[in-house]
């Protein structure tokens, strides 16, 4: 599923990618957006949907502080898309996230305007160094392109180089999952999120 928009079916996909997880819709045909710069550490973790009939119009971001010279970064290490039904941006928000890693904060959620939703998204990654004790921290920010050409940017440190925008959606983003490098004990080099892959749904 590398590269470029991959039609699957959902129901098919969460038994494969989640262990069970249910991803919240039915098997309903949707696409894949991915960007070709994501770290290599981990593994896809299962997928999340937003509510059927619904689709993301905003997200946050998990971000760990920069740690200082002797400890350890991880940097980015979540992404939650905030999801509304379609045509309605009024009332709450249903919130969905993959899996993510256990260090940092979550941001207040930036929000696509004028009722808009995602339809894109590009990773800052730092690019692996392979250097005797270097610290390794993968995707550092991410970035999010709104129906109207708003681009929703995290809190994440300007470590790495942003790589090119996925494919856009030819509906909306409503799902997210996340390739997540787990715990590797103390005194270890931990990457936290790595990749991402995002979902597109018709309106």
């Amino acid at each position: 599923m590398l590269g470029g928009q991959v039609l699957l079916l959902l129901a098919g996909l969460a038994g494969t990618a989640g262990g069970g997880h249910d991803p919240g819709w039915g098997p309903h045909t949707a696409s894949v957006i991915e960007v070709a710069n994501g770290g290599p550490w981990g593994e896809w973790a299962w997928p999340e949907m937003c509510p059927e009939g619904s689709y993301a119009g905003g997200v946050s971001f998990k971000v760990e502080l920069p740690q200082g010279v002797v400890e350890d970064d991880t940097a980015l290490n979540g992404v939650r898309l905030h999801c509304f039904p379609w045509g309605a941006r009024d009332g709450s928000d249903s919130v969905v996230e993959s899996q993510s890693g256990r260090w940092g904060r979550w941001s207040e959620p930036r929000w696509c305007p004028h009722q808009g939703h995602v339809v894109g998204f590009a990773l800052r990654v730092q690019a692996p160094r392979h250097r005797f004790l270097s610290d390794e921290v993968a995707a550092t920010n991410a970035r999010f392109a709104c129906s109207d050409g708003q681009v929703l940017e995290g809190p994440g440190p300007d470590w790495g180089e942003w790589g090119g925008w996925s494919p856009p959606c030819p509906g909306a983003v409503c799902g997210v999952q996340t390739r997540q490098e787990p715990p590797r004990g103390l005194k270890r080099d931990d990457t936290a999120l790595n990749d991402l892959r995002l979902f597109c749904c018709d309106g």
